[in-house]
């Protein structure tokens, strides 16, 4: 019931229990796996937990914005394009202030975390348009996997760390002789913080537009920018059946 009303993953929700901060009917929870009926009042750290209804949607988000409900800088938030649908949908990984694509946004917490996790190699298909006109060999390092060099959050500021991406499925879709641009389509298992512009510049060719057009089973299609649309029973079966959920 935890992981159901969005507050977070079910993992997360058995350490919750673990540590003692779950109750039911004002008794602290001691086992795993209890059943709760829906007269049963839960409570976490003395807070009553809602069961939500299991909602889940797509947007395309549009660039010029931040994959976050609320920033702190002020900046456009993903928070200004979500219909009012009555839950508390949050965004499933990220894409960068930049960048325009799908973007899931769900009120179930364990969905959220396997959609998110390199170990369930879900797929994410990205458009990108580079600068110049990448070589066969060049793509080929993109194929084979590449070490790119990331900044990443440390103890005390930020540290540059190197890592090699896993191999990829790279396709060379056009080239723009005159304006000396190309576009490519790029499928990754993995999420990494500006992955995608990562790897393209570790190979020479800078990204000036990215687009990711499909996660999964999910694509894109002809969502206009900043629209969104719920999920049918029949798609979210798809993913929850990808990532090994029943």
């Amino acid at each position: 019931m935890i992981a159901a009303s969005g507050l977070c993953s079910r993992r997360k929700a058995e350490d919750l229990i673990r540590e003692g901060r779950v109750s039911v009917n004002g008794l602290a929870v001691a086992e795993m796996g209890i059943k709760v009926e829906p007269s049963d009042e839960v409570t976490v750290d003395g807070a009553p937990i809602l069961a939500a209804k299991p909602t889940t949607l797509i947007m395309n988000k549009p660039r010029g914005v931040v994959t976050t409900l609320s920033d702190p800088q002020r900046r456009p938030t993903v928070a200004k394009y979500l219909p009012d649908i009555g839950a508390a949908v949050k965004p499933v990984g990220r894409l960068d202030f930049d960048s325009q694509g799908l973007l899931i946004f769900t009120n179930d917490g364990e969905l959220a975390m396997r959609l998110s996790h390199a170990r369930y190699g879900v797929e994410k298909e990205y458009l990108a348009t580079v600068q110049g006109q990448p070589t066969e060999s060049e793509l080929d390092q993109l194929r084979k996997g590449i070490a790119i060099l990331s900044e990443e959050p440390a103890h005390r500021g930020k540290r540059m760390m190197s890592y090699k991406t896993a191999p990829a499925h790279v396709m060379l879709v056009a080239v723009d002789s005159k304006a000396d641009t190309s576009r490519v389509k790029i499928i990754i298992h993995e999420g990494r913080k500006r992955q995608i512009r990562l790897m393209c510049q570790a190979i020479g060719h800078p990204v000036l537009t990215l687009k990711r057009t499909r996660i999964g089973p999910l694509v894109l299609r002809d969502l206009p920018a900043g629209a969104c649309r719920m999920l049918g029973k029949v798609e979210v079966e798809r993913l929850r059946k990808l990532v090994g959920l029943a």
